[in-house]
Protein backbone atom coordinates (compact mmCIF):
# COMPACT_ATOMS: atom_id res chain seq x y z
CA UNK A 1 0.00 0.00 0.00
CA UNK A 2 2.71 2.93 1.18
CA UNK A 3 4.99 1.59 -1.78
CA UNK A 4 2.28 2.94 -4.36
CA UNK A 5 3.02 6.38 -3.16
CA UNK A 6 6.97 5.85 -3.23
CA UNK A 7 8.55 8.54 -5.63
CA UNK A 8 5.12 10.49 -6.37
CA UNK A 9 3.66 11.69 -2.79
CA UNK A 10 4.58 12.21 1.01
CA UNK A 11 2.06 10.43 3.21
CA UNK A 12 0.99 11.30 6.04
CA UNK A 13 -0.43 7.88 7.96
CA UNK A 14 -2.45 9.10 10.54
CA UNK A 15 -3.91 6.76 13.06
CA UNK A 16 -6.94 7.43 15.23
CA UNK A 17 -8.62 5.18 17.87
CA UNK A 18 -12.27 4.64 16.99
CA UNK A 19 -14.64 6.08 14.49
CA UNK A 20 -17.53 8.38 15.76
CA UNK A 21 -15.94 9.06 18.46
CA UNK A 22 -15.89 13.14 19.07
CA UNK A 23 -12.16 13.89 18.48
CA UNK A 24 -11.64 11.42 15.95
CA UNK A 25 -14.98 12.75 14.35
CA UNK A 26 -13.50 16.87 14.62
CA UNK A 27 -10.02 15.35 13.48
CA UNK A 28 -10.71 13.71 9.86
CA UNK A 29 -13.46 15.64 9.10
CA UNK A 30 -10.72 18.75 9.76
CA UNK A 31 -8.86 16.21 7.19
CA UNK A 32 -11.71 16.63 4.86
CA UNK A 33 -11.82 20.09 4.76
CA UNK A 34 -8.28 20.47 4.24
CA UNK A 35 -7.98 18.08 1.79
CA UNK A 36 -6.91 20.45 -1.41
CA UNK A 37 -4.57 22.42 1.25
CA UNK A 38 -2.68 18.67 1.67
CA UNK A 39 -2.89 17.72 -1.84
CA UNK A 40 -1.09 21.10 -2.61
CA UNK A 41 1.79 19.91 -0.95
CA UNK A 42 1.95 16.46 -2.17
CA UNK A 43 0.88 14.73 0.34
CA UNK A 44 -1.81 11.99 0.67
CA UNK A 45 -3.43 11.74 4.28
CA UNK A 46 -4.35 8.04 4.87
CA UNK A 47 -6.02 7.68 8.44
CA UNK A 48 -6.58 4.19 9.64
CA UNK A 49 -7.57 2.78 12.86
CA UNK A 50 -8.85 -0.56 14.17
CA UNK A 51 -12.05 -0.17 13.15
CA UNK A 52 -14.10 -2.75 9.97
CA UNK A 53 -14.57 -1.79 6.88
CA UNK A 54 -18.39 -1.37 7.08
CA UNK A 55 -17.90 0.88 10.10
CA UNK A 56 -15.35 3.28 8.67
CA UNK A 57 -17.60 3.40 5.07
CA UNK A 58 -20.40 4.08 7.37
CA UNK A 59 -18.26 7.04 9.30
CA UNK A 60 -17.07 8.43 5.99
CA UNK A 61 -20.46 8.85 4.29
CA UNK A 62 -22.34 10.25 7.77
CA UNK A 63 -19.76 13.41 7.84
CA UNK A 64 -18.67 13.11 3.53
CA UNK A 65 -15.14 12.64 4.13
CA UNK A 66 -13.26 13.18 1.37
CA UNK A 67 -9.82 11.26 2.83
CA UNK A 68 -10.07 7.42 2.57
CA UNK A 69 -10.10 5.74 6.07
CA UNK A 70 -8.17 2.56 6.40
CA UNK A 71 -8.88 -0.47 8.71
CA UNK A 72 -6.31 -2.52 10.44
CA UNK A 73 -8.91 -4.82 12.14
CA UNK A 74 -6.45 -7.12 12.67
CA UNK A 75 -3.78 -4.82 14.13
CA UNK A 76 -0.99 -5.61 12.43
CA UNK A 77 0.02 -2.62 10.73
CA UNK A 78 -0.90 -0.93 14.73
CA UNK A 79 1.43 -2.99 16.07
CA UNK A 80 4.44 -2.82 13.37
CA UNK A 81 4.13 0.91 14.24
CA UNK A 82 4.16 0.56 18.05
CA UNK A 83 0.93 2.33 18.86
CA UNK A 84 -1.46 -0.56 19.91
CA UNK A 85 -2.91 -0.07 22.85
CA UNK A 86 -2.69 -4.30 23.80
CA UNK A 87 -4.96 -3.85 26.87
CA UNK A 88 -7.83 -1.80 25.04
CA UNK A 89 -7.18 -3.12 21.69
CA UNK A 90 -7.38 0.20 19.49
CA UNK A 91 -4.65 2.64 19.35
CA UNK A 92 -3.13 5.76 20.12
CA UNK A 93 -3.32 8.97 18.28
CA UNK A 94 -0.12 8.83 16.43
CA UNK A 95 1.00 10.43 13.35
CA UNK A 96 4.14 9.44 10.97
CA UNK A 97 5.08 11.88 8.07
CA UNK A 98 6.84 9.28 4.95
CA UNK A 99 8.64 11.29 2.41
CA UNK A 100 8.82 10.00 -1.02
CA UNK A 101 11.93 7.74 -0.76
CA UNK A 102 9.44 6.16 1.49
CA UNK A 103 10.84 7.12 5.17
CA UNK A 104 10.00 8.47 8.26
CA UNK A 105 10.67 12.24 8.50
CA UNK A 106 8.50 12.74 11.62
CA UNK A 107 6.33 10.97 14.08
CA UNK A 108 4.36 11.80 17.00
CA UNK A 109 2.16 10.20 19.27
CA UNK A 110 -0.45 11.89 21.73
CA UNK A 111 0.16 11.79 25.64
CA UNK A 112 -3.96 11.51 25.91
CA UNK A 113 -6.73 10.13 23.44
CA UNK A 114 -8.28 13.07 23.67
CA UNK A 115 -5.77 15.62 22.32
CA UNK A 116 -5.08 15.50 17.91
CA UNK A 117 -2.06 17.75 16.07
CA UNK A 118 -3.99 20.79 14.08
CA UNK A 119 -3.66 20.50 10.31
CA UNK A 120 -1.75 23.65 10.49
CA UNK A 121 0.67 21.71 12.52
CA UNK A 122 0.81 18.88 10.42
CA UNK A 123 1.21 21.17 6.97
CA UNK A 124 4.21 23.17 8.51
CA UNK A 125 5.60 19.43 9.26
CA UNK A 126 5.42 18.45 5.88
CA UNK A 127 6.94 21.85 4.47
CA UNK A 128 9.94 21.17 5.97
CA UNK A 129 10.16 18.15 3.90
CA UNK A 130 10.41 20.30 0.80
CA UNK A 131 12.89 22.64 2.52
Amino acid sequence: MLSSFRGKQNVLLAFFPLAFTSTCTAELCAFSEDFDRFASAGTAVLPISVDSVPTLREFKAKYAMKVDLLSDFKRTVARAYGVLIEEKFFTQRAYFLIDRAGQIRWQHTEAELGQRRDDTELLRQIATLEA
